[in-house]
Order: structure tokens, then C-alpha cells, then sequence
């Protein structure tokens, strides 16, 4: 019996042709304003055109499935679905379903859950996989393989930075309405401080988490933002530098590149204090292993 499974990812643009009908696809069909629209491009303009996360999370779902085959040959067929790009999610799972799997085992590339982000990524890919049966992997933020990722990045970027510097846990900041009795928050605090404790900060610096790359709607989104944190650390006198650990993405893209590494970046060195941004994991031998183990796992509770 062959399972399939669905690496699950954001999406982004192709081209910077793209951009706008990407964009749309986010506000469900509605067109961004020129302004908006103007803002968008500009961000990717800044970063060199275009977001690198199509190779990024293709070389993450390459890297998931060479594990997998690792571990139980040719048990595993693997096909992308993206949120907000092609292939989306119904694509890559009916293709799948069109090479005749037994059942299909979903996998988001975020690796804290919640309800609003990979429950509906879950909910989509178990509809189009329907009637053949569906299994989610729900969270991985405590995978070995992703904590010690994190915290070697955590103290090499420590090296080079002032003592006194704390060290800040980012993740995608989400609408207040939808963050009650989601588990989002508490497994952010859970997997910073793992991640914490394997970097040993208590020798190095206090730590905190943040928020960032909150949606422009006029509801409130879950803060601190990680620009009010530099702020307030510059004005208190609380640190000299600042380490930014964006636990909640795992591949380079936008909220990494424009948002931290430049706009966060520019605001730490406006206020004097020295700025740093932990690696993401990308593709990551050590954390495709870990996933890949967890797609084994999901795979066994299949009905057969």
C-alpha cells in the first residue's frame, strides 16, 4: 500500500508579475489598492524582486521526501499544496488520489498550531482527499531536530553580539478574535523556551517573545510587535543589542527578509543597538528527519 502525503506551505509569487493576483488571492478575491498594492511590490523590490520561498519550500519538500524513502522505501509519495498559490492544496492532494494512494498524510511547514493557519490548511486537504482517509500532523515545534537548530543559531549569533543583549522569540502575530483557546500562544512559549534552555540564555541574556508581520485590518492582532519591542528596549536602556529568533517560519521569505531583516534591522540601528536574526531552518537534514518521523507516525493511525 503506497500513502500519500501533502507538504502544505503559504505559497508566493512566481514573478513580480504576480504579485497582484497573489495578493488578491490572500484578501479572498477582493483587489488590493494601489497603495497596497504599491507597498507589496516595494517589500519585494527591497529583497531583490521576488520571495526565494518557492525554492525554498521546494527543496524542503525534496528534503522531507528523501528521508521518507529513507526510512520505509517506497512507501511514500510526496506532492506540494500551497494556501495562496499554485498548486494549491486541492491540486497537490488530488494528484495524489490520481496515483492511487491508500490514504493521505498532511503536513503544514509551520511548526506551531493553530486552528486559524495549519487547522484550515488540514481541513482543506482532508476535504479534497475525502472519501480516502486523512491524517494531520498538527505540530512539530518541539521536534529535537528543530530546538537544537534553533539554539546553535541562538548562540552562534550571540558570539557577535553585546553582552547585554536580549534575545526575542518572533512568530506571525494573528487576530485577537481567533487566538481564544487556540493552543498558537502557549506552544510558542513552550518551544522558545526550549529553545532557550538547549542555548543555555540563562549564560548569556534574558529572553522575550514578540510578535510580527501583523495583517493590515482594522481588528487587533496579537503584540507586542517586535518594533514596539525594539523601541522599548532603546528607551529603558534595558539592552544594547537585540537577537531575533523568528521561530514561527521555517524557510526564508518576506516576514524574514523585509520585515526582520530589514525593517526591524533599520529600526534596532536608528535607536543604537546592535541587531542580529537567528537562521531559519530551510531544509535542514536534522529537522526533514524529525518530520518525516512524524509523517510515519500520522501515517499509522490511517485506516487500512
Amino acid at each position: 500500500m503506497t500513502t500519500g502525503v501533502v507538504v502544505m506551505a503559504y505559497g508566493t509569487p512566481a514573478s513580480p508579475e504576480d504579485v497582484e493576483a497573489y495578493y488578491t488571492h490572500i484578501r479572498r478575491g477582493r483587489p488590493p489598492t494601489p497603495e497596497l498594492l504599491a507597498d507589496l511590490v516595494a517589500r519585494y523590490d527591497a529583497i531583490g524582486g521576488i520571495s526565494p520561498l518557492a525554492a525554498r519550500t521546494a527543496a524542503q519538500l525534496d528534503a522531507v521526501a528523501a528521508q521518507l524513502e529513507a526510512i520505509a522505501p517506497g512507501e511514500f509519495v510526496v506532492r506540494l499544496g500551497q494556501k495562496h498559490a499554485h498548486p494549491f492544496i486541492e491540486d497537490g492532494v488530488a494528484e495524489l488520489l490520481e496515483l492511487g494512494v491508500d490514504g493521505v498524510v498532511g503536513l503544514v511547514l509551520a511548526p506551531h498550531y493553530s486552528g486559524f493557519s495549519v487547522g484550515q490548511y488540514h481541513e482543506r486537504a482532508a476535504a479534497a482527499a475525502d472519501p480516502i482517509p486523512f491524517a494531520g500532523v498538527d505540530r512539530w515545534h518541539l521536534a529535537p531536530g528543530f530546538v537544537a537548530h534553533q539554539a546553535a543559531s541562538v548562540v552562534d549569533r550571540l558570539a557577535d553580539l553585546p553582552d547585554r543583549t536580549v534575545v526575542v522569540f518572533t512568530a506571525h502575530s494573528l487576530p485577537e478574535r481567533v487566538l481564544e483557546g487556540d493552543p498558537y500562544p502557549e506552544q510558542l512559549q513552550e518551544s522558545a523556551a526550549a529553545i532557550a534552555d538547549r542555548a543555555g540564555l540563562e549564560q548569556w541574556s534574558g529572553w522575550a517573545l514578540a510578535w510580527q508581520s501583523a495583517g493590515r485590518t482594522p481588528e487587533p492582532w496579537r503584540g507586542p510587535d517586535i518594533l514596539e519591542v525594539i523601541a522599548e528596549l532603546a528607551e529603558t536602556g534595558a539592552a544594547e543589542g537585540v537577537l531575533v529568533v523568528p521561530q514561527g517560519f521555517t524557510a526564508d521569505h518576506l516576514e524574514v527578509l523585509y520585515d526582520l531583516d530589514i525593517e526591524a534591522a533599520a529600526a534596532a540601528r536608528e535607536r543604537g543597538l546592535a541587531f542580529a536574526r537567528t537562521d531559519v531552518v530551510n531544509d535542514d537534514p536534522e529537522v526533514a528527519a524529525d518530520l518525516a518521523r512524524l509523517v510515519v507516525d500520522a501515517a499509522a493511525t490511517l485506516p487500512r
